[in-house]
């Protein structure tokens, strides 16, 4: 097995949660000091499964009787914030770049912070991002979007034309191809945040990729891919086969219930549920129609996985069935024995999950977990397990089944046909050790 440790971090309730950067112990206490470390002690004999709240004992707890200032004063007004912000105790929780990954101008990947975000939405300041060449905000008065080539009727759509058809609203999951991609080298980055963190899930809002194509009269028999083209300075091309691109893509003005951010692709982006992200071109502005796969530079010279032959396999864009265990995970602490809650996300590009195990000794042994609603195809699903700690040695994993039989496989066995010299791709069980002192850490158990 091969491992990293987690690092010191901040109490949060019964366990102590990852930094996710690199500040010093001194900073860190700086930023989160006070944080509801009262759980600690008014909730330890609930945690530990007594079913009750221990009673104050000597001199009680400060924190509930006596009376904090903001209980006596007047609090701020409304407005104070022209658009909402987190608490100052939560601002550590936010996305962060990994040191060393591609660069332009600017740093090129972000990390969704996973172990600190619940249910299954994204907030939009959290998504994740992946730049080929920087983020840019444009006027959307002057954005256009074309759809040409194999059509009757060329068309060039305004903001304005598009948001006055007929929209739809759907919750999906986005991951970048290369999510987890450090784990294929045997590198065992500290946190869930580096190892899964380019997986983001939001509810978009946009118009149907059919209804546009309906429009232009696209070509039903000899119209098999379509081009999607970025307005970016790397004008991002991907070839989308027709058959997904009419059945649940869409372009997209509007994420979480407001229009979407530069950084996300505003003012309009694709959709391509269950596809790698790469796929999801942002600021979207031409869709070609054609007769075969394009070809383009970023579909035969990069997101390509190498194979153990040494040949490359191209147009590997479906997103399989993969899930991760977002708490307890790497760099957490768990602060003392008893009853932990075992939760974390499942997906699938195929459709729904089925079902996720869980086990707490490395694969050995299996028990179902309890997902979570809503459960939609094509969207994170959130699982939750109750595990009562004895206090040793433990190896957390899950395992994740879609709707069509899909089982997430072993690392090994991944390897087994891909390779090692992978990049893209990898839906392999997460493993993480829980030590004696309640220390997780990132290892893989082959």
């Amino acid at each position: 097995m091969a491992e990293n440790p987690g690092m010191p971090v901040r109490p949060s309730g019964r366990l102590l949660r990852a930094p996710e950067h690199f500040l010093s112990p001194a900073q860190i206490a700086e930023v989160t000091a006070g944080r509801r470390g009262f759980l600690r002690g008014a909730f330890a004999a609930a945690l530990a499964g007594t079913g009750g709240v221990a009673a104050a004992q000597g001199t009680g707890d400060a924190n509930i009787l006596e009376l904090p200032a903001h209980t006596k004063g007047l609090g701020q007004p409304v407005a104070t914030h022209g658009y909402g912000q987190p608490s100052q105790y939560e601002r550590n929780l936010q996305r962060r770049e990994s040191p060393g990954l591609t660069r332009v101008s600017a740093a090129s990947v972000s990390f969704a912070p996973l172990q600190g975000m619940f249910g299954i939405i994204t907030p939009n300041g959290l998504h994740f991002e992946r730049h080929h060449q920087g983020w840019w905000d444009i006027d959307p008065s002057k954005h256009r979007l074309m759809i040409n080539g194999l059509v009757k009727n060329p068309l060039v759509f305004t903001m304005d034309d598009l948001m006055r058809l007929p929209s739809v609203s759907r919750m999906h999951f986005i991951e970048c191809g290369a999510n987890t991609g450090m784990e294929w080298g045997n590198v065992a980055v500290p946190t869930v945040q580096y190892t899964h963190g380019m997986l983001s899930c939001c509810e978009f809002t946009g118009v149907a990729l059919s209804t546009l194509l309906d429009m232009a009269g696209y070509d039903k028999k000899a119209g098999k891919y379509i081009l999607v083209e970025g307005a970016d300075g790397s004008s991002m091309t991907r070839t989308v086969a027709m058959e997904r691109a009419l059945d649940d893509c869409m372009v997209a003005y509007a994420m979480n219930g407001e229009m979407l951010r530069p950084e996300n692709g505003y003012p309009l982006r694709m959709v391509a549920p269950g596809i790698q992200g790469v796929s999801w071109v942002k600021w979207l502005r031409r869709i070609e129609v054609g007769d075969m796969p394009y070809g383009t530079k970023d579909e035969t010279l990069h997101y390509v996985d190498l194979m153990p032959d040494g040949l490359h396999r191209q147009y590997t864009s479906i997103q399989e069935c993969k899930s991760v265990i977002t708490s307890p995970s790497g760099g957490q602490t768990l602060l003392d024995k008893g009853f932990h809650n075992i939760t974390g996300l499942a997906w699938s590009g195929r459709g729904k999950i089925r079902r996720v195990d869980v086990s707490t000794d490395g694969g050995r042994n299996w028990r179902t977990a309890k997902l979570e609603s809503p459960i939609l195809s094509k969207c994170l699903t959130r699982f939750n397990f109750g595990w009562v700690w004895d206090g040793g040695p433990a190896i957390l994993q899950s395992r994740a089944i879609d709707d069509t039989g899909y089982v997430q496989p072993k690392i090994n066995q991944l390897r087994a046909v891909r390779g090692t010299r992978s990049i893209y791709h990898n839906n392999a069980i997460q493993s993480w050790r829980v030590a004696e002192g309640g220390e997780v850490s990132n290892v893989q158990v082959y």
